[in-house]
């Protein structure tokens, strides 16, 4: 009698050996993150280390410069110089502000209005970063010269009068006053306050203006309750990118200004270039990007947006 033998059951699937992820790749993007590093520890940290160091020195151009741990310096500097640190800050100010008053109205015309204009109004923005800082300032001395058509035009309207109860102008002059410093800075700076904003209004789907208008909301309500709420990344961009070299800047100050008219960046130049004192230059620099920093800082944290364009 023959038995009858069962098959031997399948064998189950074996389940693919799990390889290890290769690592060629792991390291790809820090090589492509070492030139700029490298760029930023060459061009940057050091020179921000030695001016660190510099500020700190004591001595002369003659003897040399030792470091001694002088923190002296900076006191002596910001108690000598203070006026000059409060003039920067409020001249920066002054042409952020001018800044976004005539800015936002152009962005705006160029993201909702412009059409088949925009390019050519875009090209208009940028046209002044074709010739150099220099020229454009110099251009300046000739637009504000004193039997010019613009301090004429002023004499007209009596304006120079309220200018001048105000402090910002003397006399029947522009030039060598406050006001031709902050209209020096204003026109420099506002290509950094137009694009900035002109970047965060064209991120603006047009349907939230329709449906604004679907709720019967007027025109002044649909651009404080939704236009420029959206646009706030922009208004922090654009005021910081305006505000920052302006309040470091001293071009404007030498050639459209007086010695009354000084900001704090002419002050740093002639003690690095003509007085030679290296210390309290050096010093003078960290205190306004100490200041800078914090005002910065601050201003970002008021405005309620981290989002900037």
């Amino acid at each position: 009698m023959s038995t009858l033998t069962e098959a031997p059951p399948p064998l189950a699937p074996t389940a693919p050996e799990n390889k290890p992820p290769r690592k060629r790749g792991r390291w790809t993007p820090y090589w492509l993150l070492l030139p700029g590093m490298l760029w930023l520890i060459v061009f940057f940290a050091l020179p921000m280390i030695y001016q660190a160091s510099t500020s700190v020195q004591t001595g002369s151009l003659e003897e040399g410069y030792k470091v001694t741990w002088h923190f002296a310096t900076y006191w002596d500097a910001l108690t000598e110089y203070w006026p000059q640190f409060l003039r920067s800050v409020f001249y920066a100010a002054a042409a952020t502000g001018l800044c976004l008053l005539l800015g936002y109205p152009l962005a705006y015309l160029i993201a909702f209005r412009a059409g088949r204009w925009r390019n050519l109004i875009m090209i208009l923005v940028i046209a002044p970063f074709f010739t150099s800082f220099l020229i454009r300032t110099l251009a300046w001395k000739t637009i504000l010269a004193d039997n010019g058509p613009v301090v004429h035009t002023l004499n007209s309207l009596h304006i120079l009068d309220l200018t001048n109860w105000l402090g910002w102008t003397a006399g029947d002059r522009v030039l060598a006053t406050p006001l031709a410093v902050v209209c020096g800075l204003t026109y420099n700076f506002l290509p950094f306050m137009i694009l900035p904003l002109y970047t965060s209004l064209e991120r603006i789907d047009g349907r939230l203006h329709e449906a604004a208008g679907d709720l019967y909301a007027k025109p002044w309500t649909t651009f404080r309750k939704v236009t420029f709420p959206l646009s706030m990344p922009g208004v922090v961009s654009g005021t910081l990118l305006t505000f920052i070299p302006a309040a470091g800047d001293y071009v404007n100050a030498e050639l459209l200004g007086s010695t009354d008219t000084r900001m704090i960046g002419n002050v740093i130049q002639t003690q690095f270039l003509r007085i030679l004192d290296y210390p309290t230059a050096a010093a003078l620099s960290f205190i306004l990007m100490a200041a800078i920093l914090l005002m910065v800082t601050i201003y970002i944290r008021r405005s309620g947006t981290e989002d900037l364009v």
